[in-house]
């Protein structure tokens, strides 16, 4: 009796060449495992490739909300983007991806899971360590670590055997898509000289002009955004609402040499419109009614955390702890956020709270000032005291100035 392997199927190039490969060197049943987290290709097309591949069952999987529900809002909350420019939209869905694959595996039987990863990626991080997280006895089979074959040569494999694929040698791009935003890599932009060709980019296709220009106003209630423009609307509505008003500006491009887990430094193209609105306006809420402490606390939190989802690490002890410090952080970031959208960019231009810590009489230079600036001079003593017994003592700028 054969053995099962249940594939995480993308219907991209890797994933579509693994499944021969599959049957050929392991000689195991593939179930091909489509995980939807909102990438907005047509599955139903997808299922139909995974089918016409030669799996012995396709299994589509509806996993929007739960990705919504657990992963995009605590990445609003926590402000994720790793390095400070990428949100993470790939690297938040794959311990998603990983959950489902296990739960498909118990319910048929399998003994190993697959995917599509390459030896130098980070996906083969978050799916490896995921796997081994949730369930130990699981084999990982990784066709790309053992076959080593380029991207051409993956194409003329695919040909060769007539396996239906969405590439081509003068469109060699790997693209990766979800809700959160999509990912684009390979081909001339592996060359970070290179300036990224206009026709990669799906999201943001700009038919807006220089000179336009337009409003939005994005409302939050415990840091989850509940409305855009005073309609309370569902987060995976508000996310495509955004995507589509900003990104036909073209805002939401992010173009970065990043630091991968395995020690390379890779070029990557992102495109994700609501992810950099929503953490924009998000954060710039928190600035507005969180105390400064925990705000500049909070900062040490969220870099921790985009680094540990980066690096595969969703399933631990650490990252629990994490998003709990988060939550609570949250109670009161409820509030209003005012977006001016422009050619490219766009801006934080205002901002108001019930919960607002900014008081006006105190900022104020105005006649209505209440602050009172005779309690400066002695604020500003005491808090230099250490400085200045530093300097009587001669110890300047870290040096004994009297030796």
């Amino acid at each position: 009796m054969k053995g099962k392997v249940v594939l995480a199927y993308s219907g991209g190039l890797d994933t579509s060449v693994s499944v021969n490969w599959l049957k050929e060197n392991y000689n195991m049943d593939v179930i091909a495992a489509l995980v939807d987290c909102g990438q907005p290709d047509d599955l139903n097309e997808v299922y139909d490739r995974a089918v016409s591949s030669g799996v012995c069952k396709a299994i589509i999987i509806d996993a929007k909300d739960e990705f919504v529900n657990d992963f995009i809002f605590p990445s609003i909350k926590a402000n994720l983007k790793y390095e400070k420019n990428y949100p993470l939209a790939t690297a938040l869905a794959r311990p998603l991806i990983v959950k489902k694959l296990v739960e498909v595996a118990d319910n048929e039987g399998a003994e190993a899971i697959a995917h599509g990863c390459t030896a130098k990626g980070n996906d083969q991080v978050r799916f490896d360590v995921g796997i081994r997280s949730l369930n130990p006895k699981l084999k990982i089979i990784a066709p790309l670590r053992e076959w080593n074959l380029s991207r051409e040569e993956e194409i003329e494999y695919a040909e060769n055997h007539g396996i239906k694929i969405n590439v081509t040698k003068k469109s060699p791009y790997s693209i990766d898509e979800n809700l959160w935003g999509r990912s684009i890599e390979c081909g001339v932009l592996e060359d970070p000289w290179n300036e990224p060709p206009e026709e990669i980019y799906k999201w943001t296709k700009i038919s807006k002009n220089i000179g336009d220009c337009e409003y939005i106003e994005l409302e939050f209630e415990n840091g989850v955004p509940i409305a855009i423009d005073e309609e309370k609307i569902p987060l995976i509505k508000i996310i495509e609402k955004i995507n589509k008003i900003a990104g036909s500006f073209g805002i939401g491009r992010i173009d970065m040499v990043e630091n991968r887990l395995v020690g390379i430094k890779s070029r990557e193209i992102y495109e994700s419109p609501a992810a950099e609105l929503l953490i924009e306006a998000h954060r710039q809420l928190e600035s507005l009614v969180l105390d400064r402490d925990l705000v500049h606390y909070k900062y040490l939190i969220e870099e921790k955390m985009a680094e540990m989802i980066y690096y595969g690490l969703w399933f631990t002890p650490l990252m629990d702890c994490l998003k709990k410090f988060i939550e609570e952080s949250q109670k009161f970031v409820s509030g209003i956020i005012k977006i001016k959208l422009e050619y490219k960019s766009f801006s934080v231009i205002g901002r108001k709270s019930i919960y607002s810590l900014y008081d006006e009489k105190l900022a104020t230079y105005n006649k209505e000032d209440v602050f009172d600036p005779k309690h400066s001079e002695s604020f500003i003593k005491i808090w230099g005291y250490p400085y200045e017994i530093l300097g009587k003592k001669g110890r300047i700028n870290g040096k004994d100035m009297e030796r």
